[in-house]
C-alpha cells in the first residue's frame, strides 16, 4: 500500500540569495474508486491512508446507504493506477443506487465535481436538532489539541484534518488526515460509525474553509456544530443557518467567530 506520505526531491531551494538541494516529505495523493455492485460510483484524489472509513463514511455522508450493515463487503484492492474500494449492498440499497447513479472525478480540493444536476448540488441538509449548549473554552481546547493529532500534517505541513471532539469523553474520539478536507470529514464519519460513536454528543473541527459539502457531511453525521480554522462561503452560511447547524469560523485557539445558530455556545453574546 502506498505510504500516506513520501519523500520528493526538490530541485533547488532560494533563502537570500542562498541556493541548496535536499528532499522534503510530501503528502501522497492517489486516484480512489467507489465501487457498488462492481460499478463505479465515484472517483475521488486522496490520500491513501483509512480506506475503511473513507469508504464507510462517503457511503453513508452521500447517503447509498442509511447503517453501516447495508454495506455487505468491503474490500480496499491496490491497482496499477489507484485504489478500488469495492462494496456490496443489502439487495434493497443497491436497487436504490442504480436509480441514481452519478460519476464524478473529485480533485482534492473539490467535493462537488461532476455532479449532474443543480438539483443534486444544493440538496438541503438534514435538519440538526441536538440543543446541547458547548463553552467557548472547550472550543478553545480543541483547537489547542488538534496539531497533536495530525502526524501526517506534522510531517508535511500540506493536509487538512477533521476531528470530532467528544463531550461525554471530553476529548478527540476520532481524527482523521487526508489532502481532501472533504475526504478527511468522509474517512472521520466512516470511524465514528465504525465505533459506533454518535456525532451529536460533540462537534467537529476542521482545519480548512467551510464551503457546501462540509455542511452537508457535518449535518449527515448527526453533529450540531462545525469549527473551522477559516472562513465560510456564502453558500454553506445558508445551508447552515437552515439546517439549524452552529457554524463557527476563524476559529484560533483564544478566539472565534459564531455564525450561525450561537444558541449552543454558551455565555455567547447576542448582538443585535
Amino acid at each position: 500500500m502506498t505510504k500516506p506520505s513520501v519523500r520528493a526531491r526538490r530541485e533547488l531551494v532560494a533563502r537570500k540569495g542562498d541556493a541548496s538541494g535536499g528532499e522534503r516529505v510530501v503528502p501522497a495523493e492517489v486516484p480512489v474508486a467507489f465501487t457498488y455492485d462492481h460499478a463505479t460510483y465515484a472517483v475521488m484524489m486522496a490520500s491513501p491512508s483509512d480506506f475503511e472509513d473513507f469508504a464507510i463514511g462517503f457511503s453513508l455522508n452521500e447517503r447509498i446507504v442509511r447503517r453501516v450493515d447495508e454495506i455487505a463487503e468491503l474490500e480496499a484492492v491496490e491497482m496499477p493506477r489507484g485504489y478500488e474500494l469495492r462494496m456490496s449492498l443489502a439487495t434493497a440499497r443497491a436497487g436504490e443506487l442504480e436509480s441514481r447513479r452519478r460519476r464524478i472525478a473529485g480533485p482534492a480540493g473539490c467535493g462537488l465535481c461532476g455532479i449532474e444536476s443543480l438539483d443534486a448540488a444544493v440538496r438541503p441538509p438534514p435538519l440538526v436538532t441536538n440543543t446541547l449548549t458547548v463553552s467557548p473554552q472547550t472550543i478553545f481546547t480543541a483547537l489547542k489539541t488538534l496539531a497533536a493529532n495530525q502526524p501526517l500534517n506534522s510531517e508535511t505541513r500540506a493536509v487538512h484534518a477533521a476531528g470530532f471532539w467528544s463531550l461525554t469523553a471530553s476529548g478527540f474520539a476520532a481524527v482523521r488526515e487526508d489532502v481532501g478536507r472533504h475526504n478527511a470529514l468522509d474517512k472521520l464519519a466512516g470511524a465514528l460509525a465504525r465505533a459506533r460513536i454518535d456525532a451529536a454528543n460533540g462537534f467537529i473541527v476542521m482545519t480548512s474553509r467551510i464551503s457546501i459539502e462540509l455542511v452537508q457531511k457535518t449535518c449527515a453525521m448527526g453533529a450540531p456544530l462545525l469549527v473551522a480554522v477559516s472562513a465560510p462561503t456564502t453558500f454553506a452560511l445558508e445551508a447552515a443557518e437552515a439546517a439549524n447547524l452552529t457554524l463557527i469560523a476563524v476559529a484560533r485557539d483564544d478566539s472565534f467567530e459564531i455564525f450561525t445558530h450561537p444558541e449552543r455556545i454558551a455565555a455567547a453574546v447576542h448582538v443585535a
